[in-house]
């Protein structure tokens, strides 16, 4: 769900980093799947289903990240694909299971209303100055 084309810095450093990192891990499997909307890690093939993964450098962040793979998922199902998901910690040499529960799915709607709430004002919200600022590939929208 992308307002007003407005996507993320493609060059910031920490985007650069988790591309490196997605590059030098999961070698073995099937990389990137893009599509609209959406730019999938990795898919798996694994007893005989099909996993969505997501490559992280780290847990920090874990629930953006957890409703980043949801939002996959949602979006799959739509189109008739339902699959499993993973998060992906290659340093931290993790694997984190996500499944599109009926909870995740509400909380991906709520979201989904909040943003359009957002996308529909005149005006953009106030800028709230969080921790997370600092590293954000879409700070010169805020700040810029």
């Amino acid at each position: 769900m992308f307002a007003h084309e407005v996507s993320a810095d493609p060059e910031w450093e920490l985007l650069e980093l988790g591309r490196l990192i997605a590059t030098g891990s999961y070698q073995r499997d099937k990389k990137e799947l893009t599509t609209e909307g959406m730019k999938i890690d990795l898919i798996q093939k694994r007893d005989g289903r099909i996993i969505v993964g997501e490559i992280k450098k780290s847990s920090k962040g874990l629930k953006a990240a957890i409703m980043q793979l949801a939002y996959y998922l949602y979006r799959l199902k739509r189109q008739g694909v339902e699959l499993t998901g993973e998060l992906l910690i290659p340093k931290e040499k993790k694997r984190i299971k996500v499944e599109l529960t009926p909870e995740l799915e509400a909380e991906l709607e709520l979201a989904f209303a909040r943003m359009r709430e957002i996308m529909n004002n005149d005006r953009p919200p106030p800028v709230k100055k969080s921790r997370f600022c600092t590293r954000c590939a879409y700070r010169e929208f805020c700040y810029g």
